[in-house]
């Protein structure tokens, strides 16, 4: 196919990568890139660290400068959401009736926080995905003496350390024991509980949440399912995301937990997907695969980008995350299965500086550091070998 226009819709870490990419690797056509935000694209890890404590003015988030982007020799189309797309055609409709026509289209519309019944319109009650959510909810905080973290997975625990290095009395909970349990087993969520409670974050976990309590249009606290009201001032919810298809319906394309593709990251003839939105065949796991982390934005737009050119290749990475909590960095490489046996390959526990290593049937799955970056990614090599 003759590629004179590519269309990316969304501007965030993927769909920049995705033109960025396509301009290395030589192409010379016309790329449009469609945000629904009004923001020129920028990073979101520093969202809940950095931009929310104050020590980043919010324009240091951006991943460019302006002059980066007018060098990329692209169209940027801000502040019109994608809502809808006719694959056959490669036609995107915008929310202000713009009609876009491309010879390939990558969705890169990323996710959408999950939310709590009756928390829409209630004073005080956050999420956190985008610029505005942090600056909104840093205005909160700042104003206040108690926050209610509600979720206990990488983002609610990331708030819950910020907060309380800003000075707030800070309560999470949620439905799981430990912070992070699901991404890193009992080991190290163990750790981590422990390292929040000596930093005096009150962990009222193993419990569901059932709704909120609210005081003249304002939240008051959190109801757990033991009948028990946290009391705050404010409220973050933080319970997971929903990748952003609804654009997509009655498109045809597969929609499951994502826009469902193939190892080359393909929906649909000249119809690709990155990113978080993106759930593709991974020919390493013999399975679908959705990752939710700035590693994998910029790995499956490089290799999407490669795609589009005719590069013939499956995307099939070793999975990495990270997270920074208080003053422990931890990186995640590979899969870390639930029941996975544990081992200690560098370093020690009391010590605070490991390099954990998960075997699920004998065979090493993943490596995780804790403030071990460099020995991490060292050991990262025998999941390679795999």
């Amino acid at each position: 196919m003759n590629i004179q226009r590519v269309l990316v819709v969304g501007a965030a870490a993927a769909g920049l990568t995705t033109a960025e990419a396509l301009r290395r690797k030589g192409y010379g056509g016309e790329i449009v890139v469609l945000g629904a935000e009004s923001h020129a694209p920028y990073d979101r890890p520093p969202l809940s660290k950095q931009v929310l404590s104050g020590t980043w003015e919010p324009e240091r988030a951006a991943l460019r400068t302006a002059e980066t982007l007018a060098a990329l020799d692209a169209t940027f189309v801000l502040g019109d959401p994608a809502v809808a797309l006719d694959p056959g055609s490669r036609t995107v409709r915008t929310e202000s009736g713009r009609e876009l026509v491309a010879d390939a289209v990558v969705i890169a519309t990323g996710v959408r926080p999950r939310t709590l019944p009756g928390q829409d319109g209630l004073a005080g009650v956050h999420v956190l995905r985008t610029l505005d959510d942090a600056l909104a909810l840093r205005k909160d905080l700042l104003g206040a003496a108690r926050l209610a973290v509600v979720g206990e997975g990488v983002l609610g625990a990331e708030i819950a350390a910020t907060a309380r290095a800003l000075g707030l009395d800070v309560t999470m909970a949620g439905p799981l024991d430990a912070p992070l349990a699901l991404q890193v087993g009992p080991l190290v969520s163990g750790l981590l509980a422990q390292l929040h409670r000596d930093r005096g974050v009150r962990l009222r976990l193993g419990t569901g949440v059932v709704g909120l309590a609210a005081e003249s249009g304002r939240v008051a606290g959190v109801r757990l399912a033991t009948g028990e009201t946290l009391p705050a001032d404010v409220v973050v919810v933080a319970i997971g995301a929903i990748p952003a298809t609804e654009w997509l319906a009655g498109s045809g394309l597969r929609l499951d937990n994502g826009v469902v593709c193939d190892s080359r990251s393909r929906a649909a003839d000249g119809v690709y997907a990155v990113g978080d939105v993106a759930r593709w065949h991974h020919e390493g796991l013999g399975r679908l695969v959705r990752l939710e982390n700035r590693t994998n934005a910029t790995e499956q737009a490089i290799a999407v980008a490669g795609a589009i050119l005719g590069d013939d290749r499956p995307y099939a990475p070793i999975p990495y995350f990270w997270t920074d909590q208080f003053d422990v960095k931890i990186q995640v490489h590979g899969m870390l299965p639930a029941e996975a046996e544990v081992d200690i390959a560098d370093g020690d526990l009391p010590g605070g500086r490991f390099v954990a290593r998960y075997r699920s049937g004998g065979v090493v799955t993943g490596v995780l550091g804790w403030n071990m970056p460099k020995q991490a990614r060292l050991r990262r090599q025998e999941i390679a070998d795999r």
